[in-house]
């Protein structure tokens, strides 16, 4: 008996024809990154104030400059701030003021400075030259500041929820039919969008490309997976992770030749129509329709792969069969992430690890805050430093193995955190390094937990896995803000301790998993409740004996191995 990575290896584990289907999914992997960090171009909010009648013909009467006019007509910021407040101006109306350009205010004053104030009634005045975003087209500042942030809620609970459903319903009707119909729906909502006649239409276009954009990439690798022999995958994985970090890198240049929003999100959904002509290009999982009883299908496609590798399928197929106790083709659900010993202390594992991940990463970024004020900097930076990370990966999991870099990156983010928390405040260099070595680690645990993910559970299985351990980095998405300025008014460094404990936490419960380099991917839950058997140098005759030895001798499940009887 063989296993279907020994026929992946026989017709080539990576080779012209996987390479090719790869490519073709990492410029996905692109375009999905602006969908993930667009939006922070999206809602620029530049700086504004309020619009007071009459200082525009004052203005025009006594020739000031910018400075001028915010200077004599615009009230300073609440608790003797510096700045000029951006909500409220002075309750004056300055087409009956009879002061003198130099001092305009001298008609109310009466002898007193503290003059009364009013909200942005007339609307708001935006600087000179900046870009046009929805916060300056929907007037989203000051009281309406909140909408952006709902904005960016409704979209990762619109990940949080189309993970679920896609990540379910490709476990049934296959990875490349709901990858496609995510790359449709996300393509038609992204259009419309550009075209958003209001805030509302926007919010809701917006959620529509939230429910289908993660759960089809997630489809997309999860087929990856499955198409690559265990000694390649973790290469087709790190090179889908160094697309999506140069689609971030490469944003800022978009967004700066093209300022403005509905021009810029035209630009980023358009490519997605093209990914509509895979339908033709790319296979489904064989591994899959192995699973599905869809023999003569996944044998057509593994002599496709054959044929473009320049291998022949040497192994005659005497039968290509899947075992079942039970009439029905296995679905996946809820329970059986959690019934088993193994599976149960997987999920939970790896359930913790992807809030971590979320919550830490996302976390960092907002904590060192922006560099100087220039946006397009801090995202080439945010996608810039995600690269080492991958190279570390790349370098390392094939010596070291997949558990202890993914428990490393964890502790590293944890300990450089707290470290950064306690840098005495003359040392900000210090500070600002260790927070950016945590933010290398946690990219590393962000990497890893999703590949990891994908070989710890069955294939009939592993995409309603992955999406639902998943969900937990929405949570971690949707707590981090709070995380950070809440606890921030307790003490400014609270955060960081915060995260440097729950980074710890996750690194160690990492070392509880088992390592995954060498095996083959497991089918059924009966093959995952015996990974925990294998050990490094252990022959993989062995493991194949013991899993012969289950299956001939295990009761009535509701599982289903996977035998291909081969002819030498």
């Amino acid at each position: 008996m063989a296993t279907f990575d020994d026929v992946l290896v026989s017709i080539g584990g990576f080779g012209q024809y996987q390479k090719k289907i790869f490519s073709l999914i990492y410029l996905t992997s692109v375009v999905f990154s602006h969908l993930y960090v667009g939006f922070v171009f999206l809602a620029v909010t530049p700086d504004h104030w309020c619009r007071s009648p009459g200082v525009t013909e004052l203005r025009d009467k006594c020739r000031w400059s910018l400075e001028q006019e915010k200077n004599y007509t615009l009230p300073r910021g609440r608790s003797g701030s510096s700045s000029y407040s951006q909500c409220e101006r002075y309750d004056v109306d300055w087409n009956s003021s009879s002061g003198s350009c130099e001092n305009p205010l001298l008609f109310v004053q009466n002898g007193s400075w503290d003059l009364p104030r009013t909200t942005c009634q007339d609307g708001w005045v935006f600087e000179n030259g900046s870009s046009s975003s929805i916060a300056t087209e929907f007037k989203l500042v000051c009281a309406n500041a909140w909408k952006l942030d709902l904005t960016q809620a409704c979209l990762n609970l619109g990940f949080m929820v189309g993970t679920i459903i896609l990540g379910y319903t490709a476990d049934i009707f296959g990875r490349k039919r709901c990858f496609l119909f995510a790359i449709f729906v996300t393509s038609v909502s992204g259009l419309l969008l550009a075209f958003s006649p209001s805030y509302i239409w926007f919010v809701i276009f917006r959620t529509l490309q939230g429910l289908f954009g993660r759960g089809g990439w997630l489809c997309a690798n999860v087929l990856m997976t499955e198409l690559v022999a265990s000694e390649y995958r973790r290469r087709a994985g790190i090179a889908n992770q160094l697309s999506f970090s140069f689609g971030i890198v490469l944003l800022p240049a978009i967004a700066y030749l093209l300022p403005a929003w509905r021009n810029l999100q035209l630009t980023i959904t358009i490519p997605n129509l093209l990914f509509l002509s895979y339908y033709w290009l790319i296979p489904e999982s064989p591994r899959w329709l192995i699973s599905q009883k869809k023999d003569a299908e996944a044998l057509k496609i593994l002599r496709q792969v054959a044929k473009r590798n320049g291998n022949i399928l040497s192994m005659k197929f005497k039968a290509i069969t899947i075992e079942k106790n039970d009439e029905k083709v296995n679905r996946p659900s809820v329970i059986q992430l959690v019934r088993t010993p193994q599976m149960r202390k997987h999920t939970l594992i790896l359930m913790v690890n992807w809030f971590t991940s979320a919550l830490v990463y996302q976390g960092l970024v907002m904590h060192l805050g922006n560099l100087g004020g220039n946006i397009y900097l801090d995202v080439f930076i945010s996608g810039a430093v995600e690269i080492p990370a991958s190279i570390i990966i790349f370098l390392v999991i094939e010596q070291l193995g997949r558990r202890l870099p993914f428990a490393a990156g964890g502790l590293l983010s944890g300990g450089s955190c707290l470290v950064a928390a306690f840098v005495p405040e003359n040392l900000s260099w210090l500070k600002t390094a260790a927070a950016c070595l945590g933010r290398l680690g946690i990219t590393v645990s962000l990497e890893m937990v999703c590949f990891v993910n994908m070989e710890l559970y069955p294939t009939y299985l592993r995409n309603f896995a992955v999406s639902m351990c998943a969900v937990l980095s929405d949570v971690g998405g949707i707590v981090s803000p709070f995380i950070v300025y809440r606890l921030a008014a307790i003490w400014i460094e609270m955060p960081l301790v915060v995260f440097g404990v729950i980074g710890l936490i996750a690194g160690s419960l990492v070392l509880l998993l088992p390592e995954t380099k060498g095996l083959t991917l497991p089918d059924t839950i009966e093959d995952v409740e015996n990974i925990r058997w294998w050990k490094t140098g252990i022959l993989k005759t062995s493991y194949q004996h013991m899993v012969l030895h289950t299956t001939e001798t295990r009761s009535a499940k509701d599982t289903a191995s996977v035998k291909i009887v081969l002819n030498s």
